[in-house]
């Protein structure tokens, strides 16, 4: 069984890409959350909040940041906290649980690898600075990432410029024509190609 980590962040131990002095865009970078992985906006987070604490020190800082249904702390708040006494004696004796999946593509391992990698990285439950503007775009209908959860996560980015988009009809995926046009007009606000 494959084991699902968080992604490490350690300041110092990576090998640095090539700053430029103008704005990149990480296209592609947005689909982590799009469908299975619900962690791509928590890692997204935590390397923003690591080149933000880079940027003091004279390095290059991020234009903006683009999340859609982003699920910090998911592993304790999402999961962990409301999963029966059952299933978490099952992840604590078998080191996995297989969660049934809504999208038909098979159940999703439960790992406890997982829950104690992501108490690692938890980031609500202090303000995060990550010093660039933030777009979040959240459907009301998602069954995964209920919408409070990112009302929670703007309250700890409240130091930053957030926009926090609720899409009343809008699902976990946000794929459909005038999802993907959304989501196209914040990327193109953030790199000033509006």
């Amino acid at each position: 069984m494959r084991r699902h980590r968080l992604a490490r962040y350690r300041a110092g131990s990576r090998k640095r890409a090539p700053y430029s002095s103008a704005p990149q865009r990480y296209r592609g970078a947005w689909t982590a959350d799009r469908g299975r992985l619900l962690h791509g906006g928590w890692i997204a987070l935590l390397l923003a909040r690591a080149l933000a604490a880079d940027a003091k020190g004279g390095a290059a800082k991020l234009a903006g940041l683009v999340l859609i249904a982003p699920a910090p702390d998911f592993t304790e708040s999402l999961m962990w906290s409301q999963m029966s006494p059952e299933v978490r004696r099952e992840i604590e004796e078998k080191g996995f649980w297989l969660r049934p999946s809504e999208y038909g593509d098979g159940p999703y391992p439960i790992t406890r690898a997982l829950i104690e990698d992501g108490r690692k990285h938890l980031l609500l439950d202090r303000p995060i600075e990550i010093g660039c503007p933030v777009r979040i775009l959240q459907g009301v209908l998602d069954p995964d990432i209920p919408w409070r959860h990112a009302l929670k996560l703007v309250s700890c980015l409240a130091q930053d410029d957030v926009v926090l988009t609720l899409v009343k009809d809008g699902d976990h995926r946000l794929s459909r024509p005038e999802d993907i046009e959304r989501l196209q007009g914040v990327v193109d606000e953030l790199s000033g190609e509006t």
